[in-house]
């Protein structure tokens, strides 16, 4: 026997350190093991005092020893301090939307294209259901979960890695050891039904405004700036695609599934082979009988090709897979009752009459109003104060009137007729097409609040901060009495509304002096000006250059302009002969608004880009899709969702589609991102 031998079992520091981490890596496992068994299979194992003792053991020990913590530990999902705003990630491969299909017939047709491109018959789907929440991006790397993104717009999306690491769903760490080096996927988030109406009737009872359904409810918590909010809702996520990864991909997207649910991440189980077509549509009708006994809501279910080489085969266009599909459900409907029909007024003073309805659930969505278009769909549908009435939510989300139902015997009211006066301002109404619109603009409150909140808009100049709650207060205390009273506030004068404290109050000052540079379409489209778009915005500035030159024209003028005609002309002519309109401009522009005007095409040294065409396809790392069609529009070019003989050039970005294909055969230029950047800096400055 050695002479120490007696000392061996002696507790030493680092003894003591070694057990420790031992014992926090089994915790962390445990854990793991069990919120996947709760979470995922919804099959618990132990009690929730069990789960919680574990769960304070494991607090305890990171406590010891802070320098112990990892991000994939259970105890970092319970929110970090508050961000100034969510990061911008450009994706690894586009996220795309899916075509959606309503009718067999579609879905049919949509068989026999894909059987005619592939040249065969035999050809076996993947069918699962359509989650109606938020898209993202989820991204794995050496088995541990490290960012997560919204959609956004296909290519670049919101960084919201803090937040997904919230949702108990979704593993911080992937099971097994045979996971890929680097993993992406994409997946949905969404709440279950009862979670929604538990956190909505939290909500109420706490005088917060409740949300309207659950898919608004998870977008909402997702992009939220602080992510303790995020970890107070009831998120859960499900992944159903591999959108990239190390070493060949799995030969089906059925083997996708299994291979993700394998490495413990969620998958939809209500997912089904289908060797046929008409297997497809057994599923939808199944799938549609089933949508009201789910847990969660669904608005449809999304087809695809299982063959992961007959994907790639078939392709993509610029926005969906030539391989895949959404067979929606219809319209989920209800009866209920017109109580009353209100009048309710836009930013530009549109009237637009809602029917204010006895409360109907409808597909889980409490409805009490629906909108009725414009008096002419009023008429068509013959619908009056009393009548009953078949309500559906359009896309399962807008609150529409289907249609009247008859009831025998009824004795009906006076057909409804628009108001002669704007119900908010008393103005004289005036009629255009179909609708009926208030003449008093900016001496209408609504039509102000509108206004500003257009104005501010990311579209126009870009104001955060300017959101409808705080317009809405500058708006009813005076504060601000058309746009350029925006670039005279103070802080003492915001200090005084709800809401707003130093740091908040400084913060929107100092967004509404950014915004005093401001690019001339821009603030063409912050004017809101009606039938004046983004586009017609930037054909404006581009063919005119400066806002006196639109001041000073005529109707012969901007119908001379292509994309103008009579309408969009008479909407110029008029808003620019309104003395209020003309004295708000002088005001914005004496308060320091710099217009930066663009150079026209009249007259002026050509821009570098003039008569040329582009088309993008694909995703550009180095900005997004809108950027790069900002870029060349501003340089004089036009953007085209097609390629012909005329385009100049296609830009092609990391997974091009089916418009590259076709350059080629036109023997268009193509230009790599590279090419593209290179073409950028030979124009000279942007």
């Amino acid at each position: 026997m050695r002479q120490d031998s007696l000392f061996d079992d002696v507790p030493t520091p680092s003894n003591i350190r070694r057990i420790d981490e031992d014992r926090l890596t089994t915790l962390k496992n445990q854990i793991r093991h069990h919120d996947h068994l709760y979470y995922v299979k919804d099959h618990p194992e132990i009690s929730d005092g069990e789960y919680d003792r574990l769960f304070r053991e494991l607090l305890d020990l990171e406590q010891k020893y802070p320098d112990l913590i990892t991000a994939d530990s259970p105890s970092q999902r319970v929110g970090a301090p508050p961000l100034g705003e969510l990061g911008k990630v450009p994706h690894e491969r586009p996220m795309l939307s899916l075509d959606s299909l309503m009718e067999p017939e579609e879905v049919l047709a949509f068989d026999q294209r894909v059987k005619r491109e592939l040249g065969t018959d035999q050809i076996t789907y993947t069918v699962e259901p359509k989650f109606d929440g938020l898209s993202v991006e989820l991204v794995y790397d050496q088995g541990l979960f490290v960012r997560g993104a919204t959609r956004g717009d296909g290519a670049v999306g919101e960084d919201v890695t803090i937040n997904l690491r919230t949702i108990r769903t979704l593993p911080l760490q992937l099971q097994t050891d045979r996971y890929p080096d680097h993993l992406v996927m994409r997946g949905e988030v969404y709440m279950r039904l009862s979670d929604f109406h538990a956190l909505n009737r939290r909500m109420t009872e706490r005088g917060d405004d409740a949300f309207a359904n659950p898919r608004n409810a998870a977008a909402g918590s997702l992009r939220q700036l602080d992510s303790h909010i995020t970890a107070s809702r009831p998120l859960v996520v499900t992944c159903y695609e591999v959108m990239a990864m190390t070493g060949p991909l799995p030969s089906t997207h059925w083997d996708e599934l299994e291979r993700l649910a394998e490495w413990g991440l969620p998958v939809p189980t209500l997912r089904r082979q289908c060797e046929t077509i008409d297997q497809v549509l057994a599923f939808h009708r199944e799938t549609q009988e089933q949508r009201d006994h789910l847990p969660y809501e669904i608005d449809g279910i999304v087809v695809k090709v299982n063959r992961v080489d007959w994907q790639t085969q078939l392709g993509m266009k610029s926005r969906s897979p030539r391989w895949a599909m959404a067979f929606k459900f219809p319209p989920r409907k209800e009866i209920t009752e017109i109580q009353d029909i209100a009048i309710s007024v836009g930013r530009t003073g549109t009237l637009t009459p809602l029917a204010l309805l006895k409360p109907v659930e409808v597909g889980g969505v409490t409805i009490s109003r629906a909108t009725l278009h414009n008096a002419d769909e009023v008429a068509r549908k013959d619908v009056r104060v009393g009548d009953t009435v078949r309500v559906e939510r359009a896309g399962d989300v807008i609150p529409a009137i289907a249609e009247r139902i008859p009831i025998p015997d009824q004795i009906r009211h006076e057909p409804f007729q628009m108001p002669d006066c704007c119900p908010i301002c008393g103005s004289a109404v005036a009629r255009e097409g179909a609708y009926v619109y208030c003449t008093g603009q900016a001496a209408c409150p609504a039509q102000l609040k509108g206004a500003i909140e257009h104005f501010a808009s990311k579209t126009a100049l870009n104001i955060d901060g300017l959101g409808k709650k705080t317009v809405a207060q500058l708006v009813d205390q005076g504060l601000v009495k058309d746009l350029s009273d925006l670039y005279r506030l103070n802080q003492e004068q915001l200090l005084k509304l709800e809401g707003f404290a130093e740091r908040s109050s400084a913060l929107l000052l100092e967004a509404i002096a950014r915004s005093k540079a401001v690019p001339l379409e821009r603030f063409l489209m912050g004017l809101g000006i009606r039938q004046v778009g983004q586009h017609i915005a930037k054909v404006l500035a581009r063919e005119f250059g400066s806002l006196d030159a639109i001041m000073a024209a005529d109707h012969d003028r901007f119908q001379a302009i292509r994309e103008i005609g009579p309408e969009i002309s008479d909407s110029l002519v008029s808003y620019f002969q309104e003395q209020s309109n003309r004295r708000v401009i002088d005001q914005l522009q004496q308060l320091g608004v710099s217009i930066m005007a663009s150079r026209s095409s009249q007259g002026q040294t050509p821009l570098p880009f003039s008569g040329k065409s582009f088309v993008f396809t694909g995703g550009l790392v180095s900005l997004s899709r809108d950027e790069a069609t900002a870029l060349v529009e501003r340089l004089g070019a036009t953007v085209s969702s097609s390629v012909g003989k005329k385009t100049t050039y296609v830009v092609a970005g990391s997974e091009a589609g089916s418009k590259l294909d076709q350059a080629r055969k036109l023997g268009v230029q193509i230009l790599d991102e590279e090419g593209f950047k290179n073409l950028l800096n030979a124009s000279g400055p942007l």
